[in-house]
């Protein structure tokens, strides 16, 4: 049977299939869908971890302990998962073990465009990457092939067009997966320096042995056509090429590290010019050339963000392919901006009236670096907010602390920010920090953190008390303040930056797109109180508008949340169809 699906979804299925017992995953656009989609199979266990290096960790003590596991995250969760990679590299596995990165060319919700190819050659394990749903799910398999014929962490690359995008998979039964016995071992499994320095010598076996696989496998196929031009690409950039040079000849590598020099060689000699086409980092190109193969590359290819067919057969061709339904007039920009009812709106706001230093973090409330909260004056990485601003106030002296904030959301807080807080107190800090508590993990889609108190599944579990783990970090000034009282929330504000020592905020209110916040119906504004002051204007919520010389609200987009009404002084905005007496 066949079934279209996500590439995501077909990495789910190709997990299933696979006879996968353990997936742990931190939730990241664009690969947070994989590990939803595997909540659904009943036979694997699944889980959101607190962030990426617990996710490999789990996945590591799964796979020593014999079973097939996954992990799954964007590129920059690579980052954080690198410390038990690249020594889990060293280990090698016994159930097979599978890391899959969804990298995001373009940065479509992303801080930095970086390439995870440059990953997998550091910590020297192989690199498989897909070109369609069909090869998500076919992939899959392989890796966990691959993982346990070479002792090896496997990592699989989608990018977000793959990730994203659908093509038909044909489904087949689960694999009965038997776990495989779990051995003392620890020369192979215990890391310190004696036994690491015999294991780095198998590591490196093993990436020879790799790259002879990589000669022979069928995951790289050599698609002979017109022979005056060919391309080597990998991924989506394949399927770029295919429409943009249907006519050259192609080598698809679906193992992009290690590569096999003969390979390119062969394809080489076939062709009058070659091409690499590789978004992001010249990964290819650079190994073409170290290995003395003669290649065109990035000094016809961007290095920046994603390719299209038409960018691919100018380059190549120097010839342009035709736009196909483009608008007559001119498309406005639409940049992203914090939904309606948004709970983190009146914090932006507050924090730009008081004029504060705001060092911010990644989720929704980086939003509030857009105008016009024009609030966040700095954001680097998950968790970040807190060592910055602790280090500006190093920097800058103690009295600084009673002119900047540290924000972040309680996923985040719970992912990487909770060692931070513990290095202001042990530190002697005095920063202050508001954790945006909206009841979920908000950016990436509402999924379930350890503050929640539900798992993936939605099953009752355990919740973290943020306030009891400060005061267990050492915090003595815990606050909770709704933001959308913008009157009494400013008090708090000012009152625990002014205190001279470290305090936590905790601005609690639910995201409003969750099903159970219903703030009942839209707001409007009575055209004979307003006074055109816009003030409103000033909470950057995408529902008021100003038109025609004068407010309006529309109600289409309005959530009801009412936060609009506590700016307008002159009381001018109401519940629609009620009074504002």
């Amino acid at each position: 049977m066949k079934k279209l699906m996500l590439g995501n979804e077909a990495v789910a299925r190709g997990a299933y299939e696979a006879g996968v017992t353990v997936v742990s995953s931190y939730p990241g656009t664009p690969s947070t869908e994989i590990t939803e989609y595997i909540s659904k199979y009943d036979e694997i266990y699944s889980e959101w971890a607190s962030n990426e290096k617990v996710a490999t960790e789990v996945a590591i003590g799964a796979s020593i302990a014999g079973a097939r596991s996954m992990t799954a995250m964007k590129h920059v969760g690579v980052n954080v998962a690198a410390d038990p990679l690249y020594t889990a590299s060293y280990t090698g596995v016994n159930g097979g073990l599978v890391l899959m990165v969804a990298d995001d060319p373009g940065m479509h919700s992303s801080q930095n465009e970086q390439d995870s190819r440059n990953h997998a050659k550091a910590c020297k394990v192989p690199m498989l990457e897909p070109a369609d749903s069909s090869e998500c799910k076919e992939y899959v398999k392989r890796a966990y092939e691959i993982s346990e014929r070479f002792d090896t962490p496997v990592m699989v690359r989608l990018t977000t067009r793959v990730a994203h995008s659908q093509s038909l998979v044909e489904l087949d039964e689960r694999e009965a997966y038997e776990l495989k016995e779990m051995k003392k071992d620890p020369s192979k499994y215990v890391m310190m320096p004696a036994m690491a320095i015999k294991r780095h010598v198998f590591v490196e076996e093993r990436m020879r042995d790799l790259a002879t696989f990589a000669g022979e496998s069928d995951l790289n196929r050599m698609e002979i056509n017109d022979t005056k031009i060919g391309v080597i690409a990998a991924g989506i950039t394949y399927q770029y090429v295919k429409e943009a040079l249907p006519e050259a000849s192609v080598l698809k590598l679906g193992m992009v590290h290690p590569i096999n020099a003969d390979l390119i060689r062969e394809f080489a000699s076939k062709v009058e010019k070659l091409y690499v086409v590789e978004e992001l980092d010249p990964f290819i190109e650079e190994f073409c050339r170290a290995a003395g193969i003669d290649v065109i590359g990035k000094e016809v290819f961007t290095l920046l963000g994603e390719y299209t067919p038409a960018l691919i057969r100018k380059a190549v061709l120097g010839e342009e392919i035709p736009a196909a339904n483009v608008a007559d007039e001119p498309v406005p920009n639409r940049p992203p901006v914090m939904c309606p009812g948004c709970p983190h709106r009146g914090t932006f706001y507050v924090l730009h009236k008081l004029g504060l230093t705001v060092c911010g973090d990644i989720g929704c409330y980086t939003l509030g670096a857009a105008a016009p909260l024009s609030s966040i004056d700095a954001c680097v990485c998950m968790g970040a907010s807190i060592g910055m601003a602790h280090g500006m106030e190093k920097a800058r002296g103690k009295e600084f602390s009673k002119k900047a904030v540290a924000v972040l959301g309680d996923s985040t807080f719970i992912h990487s920010g909770i060692t931070g807080l513990i290095d202001v107190v042990y530190n002697q800090g005095a920063s202050t920090v508001i954790v945006l508590d909206n009841s979920i993990t908000g950016m990436t889609g509402h999924q379930q953190n350890p503050t929640t108190g539900y798992t993936i599944k939605n099953e009752p579990t355990s919740s973290v008390n943020l306030i009891d783990l400060a005061h267990a970090v050492g915090i003595k000034r815990v606050v909770v303040a709704d933001p959308f009282d913008l009157a009494e929330f400013e008090r708090v504000v000012k009152e625990e930056t002014a205190s001279g020592e470290p305090s936590l905020i905790i601005a609690q209110r639910p995201c409003a797109l969750l099903k159970n916040v219903n703030y009942g119906a839209p707001c409007e504004i009575d055209p004979q109180k307003c006074v055109t002051c816009k003030m409103c204007m000033k909470l950057g919520c995408p529902a008021i508008v100003y038109k025609d010389g004068k407010m309006h609200i529309d109600q289409s987009l309005c959530d009801g949340c009412e936060l609009c009404t506590r700016v307008c002084k002159p009381g001018a905005i109401r519940k629609a169809g009620g009074s504002n007496e």
